[in-house]
């Protein structure tokens, strides 16, 4: 079968309790016979706490990085590792994606279930059995493109064992991962560092060295400026490795940066890179665009500091409901740690719907979720508002990737409230 195909066979699978908020009279249903239904996300049955995703911003966004990346010239390998939903991999794909960027071997698994044909892993594989799996996976299929990261001699040592006494014929493609600064997360630290790591790979009959990549992101004290010139420094880097022959076996050069906070300055420095022995991929990699935030994405966007190169829109809403109204000033929600991220701030409630009438409105100033329960969110709320036990009230939520790994089937919505279709995840 083919992804189309793979990601079809999700409609097939049974609606039951696993599900958080789905209507327990779907229960038996199929998910793609409950989307048929097009049921209201008011009055179909849905329960709360249920998180939503809006399908006019998902369309918006997903428009929005596919024409970012043609107008500078770029390919796209969008991080997985936000939303683990082999569907939004789909459309990502369908517009034009070069492949799909994942974090660790569980996530290049799932990919691979439902046939993604090229994954960047931005992570060093040295796991024996995860080798093992990974060599398997390149000599059954012929078409399939995997890279991963290398940065020091005793990963290209694990590798090179796993991989050799695995038997695996196909050689593992790798870049050289250039860290971001001193006191930074993985990577080499030197441009020394980086040509040893280069010249093992080269020795090997088990790896092939295909490029040079980074993660911006982690820049300690990062501003335009330091971002800018750490990634000068990855392109000096390929243009180094590449004069010393190590790139000889690829069929092209690949040099990899972008995170969701710098992908301008991305552009900008990969536009840079100079004519190379190979053809260049200026491959981009930023994730959490397919959904975007209602805070820390939505502060730290590129789209801020460039308005005409495009916007996001925040396409989660989490909808919770009033359980407890104890004190004037106080309420309580039905959505807690377990519902909602809050590793980068807490949730903001962006509307109230009453339960008397139906009626919506925006939330008031003033009604401020000030902290995090298990299972409740904790409400400050303006004294004289009418905000009543029973009541639903939206919450806008900061960081996807915390957000997605919470919730296993998100219906997606128009913003009549019709439910289209369903979003399965894999964490």
């Amino acid at each position: 079968m083919d992804i189309d195909e793979r990601i079809a066979a999700l409609d097939g699978e049974r609606v039951d309790h696993r599900f958080k908020g789905l209507p327990p009279d779907a229960e038996g249903l199929t998910v793609g016979e409950l989307a048929a239904q097009r049921r209201d996300l008011f009055d179909g049955g849905f329960g709360t706490p249920l998180l939503v995703l809006s399908q006019e911003a998902l369309e918006h966004n997903l428009a929005a990085l596919e024409e970012y990346a043609e107008r500078y010239g770029l390919a796209f390998a969008p991080h997985g590792k936000t939303s683990m939903a082999p569907q939004l991999f789909a459309r990502q794909l369908a517009r034009g994606a070069w492949g799909i960027t994942l974090a660790v071997p569980h996530q290049v698994r799932v990919a691979r279930a439902f046939g993604v044909p090229r994954i960047f892993l931005a992570n060093q594989l040295v796991d024996p059995a995860a080798l093992r799996w990974a060599g398997a996976e390149l000599d059954a299929d012929p078409a399939f493109e995997l890279v991963c990261y290398v940065d020091s001699l005793r990963a290209v040592e694990l590798m090179d064992a796993a991989l050799r006494a695995a038997g695996v014929r196909r050689r593992l493609d790798v870049v050289v991962e250039l860290g971001a600064g001193q006191g930074a997360r993985t990577g080499v630290r030197t441009g020394r560092e980086a040509e040893a790591v280069a010249a093992a790979v080269s020795a090997t009959g088990t790896l092939r060295l295909v490029g040079v990549a980074g993660y911006e992101g982690e820049v300690p004290d990062a501003d335009p400026e330091r971002v800018r010139a750490y990634l000068r420094r990855l392109v000096a880097l390929a243009g180094t490795l590449d004069r010393a022959g190590r790139f000889a076996d690829a069929a092209a050069i690949v040099v990899s940066a972008g995170g969701s906070a710098w992908f301008d300055a991305v552009a900008d420095v990969l536009a840079e890179v100079p004519e190379l022995s190979r053809p260049v991929l200026k491959l981009l990699r930023s994730g959490a665009y397919v959904t975007h935030d209602d805070d820390h994405y939505r502060r730290i966007t590129p789209f801020n500091r460039v308005p005409d190169d495009g916007d996001l829109l925040p396409a989660f809403r989490l909808w919770t409901q009033v359980v407890s109204r104890p004190a004037p000033d106080q309420a309580f929600l039905n959505a807690g740690k377990r519902d909602a991220p809050y590793d980068l701030g807490l949730p903001a409630p962006r509307a109230v719907r009453s339960a008397r009438d139906g009626s919506t409105r925006a939330a008031p100033e003033g009604l401020e979720v000030v902290r995090l329960s298990d299972q409740h969110a904790w409400l400050k709320v303006p004294p004289a508002d009418g905000l009543e036990v029973g009541d639903w009230v939206a919450l806008g939520v900061s960081h996807p990737c915390t957000t997605f790994d919470k919730w296993a089937l998100i219906p997606v919505a128009r913003a009549d409230g019709t439910v289209t279709s369903y979003v399965r995840t894999f964490f």
